[in-house]
């Protein structure tokens, strides 16, 4: 009966239940350092290492992203540069075909108006030898005619020629 005569109280510890208590609690934290603790902590420490990572990597990207963004507007500009100096060389490019087409129609122009002149002064001194080839054959033939009559008096063939002049007018 000595067992059935133990006086428990919680609040009077006895050292038997101290000496376990602070064994069993011992052995527990060593095995739980040990195996629990350890790998825990390591994965902590892991996980704290890769969000650094993952934070330093994502400021990174941040960074490279600004540079792409700085780098796509400056192309920006210079394709916007590039373009505007195209429709400026373009348009430079048509106004030097229209003054040089303008300046051979102006020469064509003036070729063919040199060229009709040409020919109307040709035409007209056709014309003019021809009124004159026709004049002196008249002349020739009313000399032929004044000469084949031999007329006696000078005031017989002055009438005779002013009638041919007459004719001639007709």
């Amino acid at each position: 009966m000595f067992l059935l005569d133990i006086d428990f109280s919680p609040m009077r510890p006895e050292f038997g239940l101290i000496f376990w208590t602070t064994l069993i609690f011992g052995i527990l934290l060593f095995l739980l350092a040990k195996y629990g603790l350890g790998p825990i902590s390591r994965g902590l420490k892991a996980r704290g290492d890769a969000i650094d990572e993952a934070l330093r990597s994502a400021e990174i990207a941040r960074t490279e992203m600004a540079n792409l963004k700085a780098e796509n507007e400056e192309l920006l500009a210079q394709a916007r540069e590039e373009r505007s100096t195209m429709l400026r060389e373009a348009k430079e490019m048509k106004d030097e075909i229209i003054a040089e087409a303008k300046q051979r129609a102006d020469k064509e122009y003036r070729n063919k108006v040199e060229s009709a002149m040409e020919e109307i002064n040709n035409r007209k001194m056709e014309m003019l030898i021809d009124v004159k080839n026709q004049s002196g054959m008249m002349a020739l033939d009313i000399a032929e005619k004044v000469i084949r009559k031999e007329l006696k008096g000078q005031s017989e063939q002055e009438s005779f020629v002013n009638k041919l002049i007459e004719e001639i007018n007709i």
